[in-house]
């Protein structure tokens, strides 16, 4: 399914769910008040459609086993997403539950059978990380979970997402989202009288940045890969990957695909520079369209050819990354590449990557931030002007840097 219509089904259907569970919830409260667990032990964090999102996640879910050292933690996210919650090495395999987002039916079954293993596991929290659905609430509150920790709007204009959640966080857009879902856990060890969730002071101590290294075997795997598509990479004396591409969830964050092909141009005339463009393999197109504008014989579509773990593989070997505002930003943190990262859409401060090895642009337009967790990140914006405001020779004396 389409972004488009995600949301379309969100607001038809996920009002009316969210409006009658909140009915129930209020019902339920009348014969019996919410019980909080102090000392739980089974975990549900969900989070659906957002790659980079999960990456984000690791300081919660380190968190979470800091102060719940025996609880058994669970995972719950799109099926396409769970290779970024394996990776991260925190959440057992088999404790990693999935929906399908490739049609309304798959998603509907998916959701079904997903919901009964669930009920089954007798979830003892249930942490809803989202901002942008409604779905993932009303999944909080069926999973049959007793505790039930989200963002609530308060008195702001956010999605209206029910009124069920026992422990209500407000979502500060001032954070850093590590530091938003830091607050999930935070809010379940509070005192539930304290209004809003929750009253504690987030040390940057508490941020923590998983890293992955590439062992010898797998440095020989993606070296090989990539000598298939150009024997002559192996004299590289810098590998620059490109990433113009961007999720469908929010497509005005990509940079302009001139503006790569014309970065990529002045960067190919340093001496021993080789481009790898990264992408899915629906996005091959796009990316021959850079390969087809500059030197063939030292630029190398990627697009489709890696695994997840081979991408970041790929981060270990390379030099540096230039990439949209999308989950590479992210998991290149995880390894020592140099990132340059473009930002407009969205606002690196809520967003921006947490490794210390990334240069963010961003022209600080008026109308920008202009999606949030106040429209859906759903823009009226028909022209991404405070992307294209970044210049390419902006973006090349920055990387020219490190080339030379």
């Amino acid at each position: 399914m389409n972004a488009d219509l995600m949301r379309l089904i969100d607001r038809r259907l996920g009002i009316p769910i969210c409006f009658a569970l909140s009915c129930v919830h209020g019902l339920r409260k009348i014969f019996s008040k919410p019980r909080f667990i102090k000392n739980p032990q089974k975990f549900l964090f969900i989070e659906l459609s957002e790659m980079g999102s999960i990456l984000l996640a690791y300081s919660l879910l380190k968190k979470t086993k800091e102060f719940f050292p025996d609880a058994e933690l669970y995972f719950l996210t799109f099926k396409e997403n769970r290779c970024a919650v394996d990776i991260l090495d925190i959440i057992p395999e088999k404790n990693v539950l999935t929906v399908s987002s490739n049609n309304f039916f798959s998603f509907l079954g998916t959701t079904i059978s997903t919901l009964w293993k669930l009920r089954r596991r007798k979830i003892s929290v249930a942490v809803d990380m989202e901002l942008f659905a409604r779905f993932t609430a009303i999944l909080s509150y069926l999973s049959g979970a007793k505790n039930r920790a989200g963002y609530f709007k308060y008195h702001n204009e956010g999605l209206y997402r029910g009124n069920f959640q026992t422990h209500k966080v407000a979502f500060n857009p001032h954070l850093h989202m590590v530091q938003n879902l830091l607050n999930l856990i935070y809010a379940v060890t509070s005192t539930p009288e304290d209004v809003p969730l929750s009253k504690k002071q987030v040390s940057g101590k508490d941020i923590i940045v998983p890293k992955r290294r590439i062992d010898e075997n797998a440095r020989k795997m993606i070296l090989k890969k990539l000598e298939d598509e150009n024997k002559a990479i192996i004299k590289a004396k810098k590998i620059i990957l490109l990433n113009p591409n961007a999720s469908d969830i929010v497509p005005l964050r990509r940079w302009p695909l001139e503006n790569y092909t014309e970065l990529a141009k002045l960067l190919l005339k340093h001496e021993g520079a080789y481009i790898v463009i990264t992408g899915v393999k629906s996005e091959r197109k796009d990316v021959d369209i850079i390969c087809d504008a500059v030197s063939p014989k030292r630029c190398i579509n990627f697009a489709g050819k890696t695994t997840f773990s081979e991408l970041i593989d790929l981060y270990n070997i390379t030099d540096i990354l230039i990439t949209n505002d999308s989950g590479p930003v992210h998991f290149s943190s995880m390894t020592d590449i140099k990132t340059f990262a473009f930002f407009g859409p969205e606002t690196p401060k809520l967003y921006g990557p947490l490794g210390k090895n990334c240069r963010v642009f961003y022209s600080n337009y008026a109308c920008s931030p202009c999606v949030s967790a106040f429209n859906h990140r759903k823009s009226p914006c028909n022209n991404n002007k405070c992307l294209k405001a970044i210049s390419v020779m902006e973006v090349y004396n920055e990387v020219k840097k490190i080339l030379v």
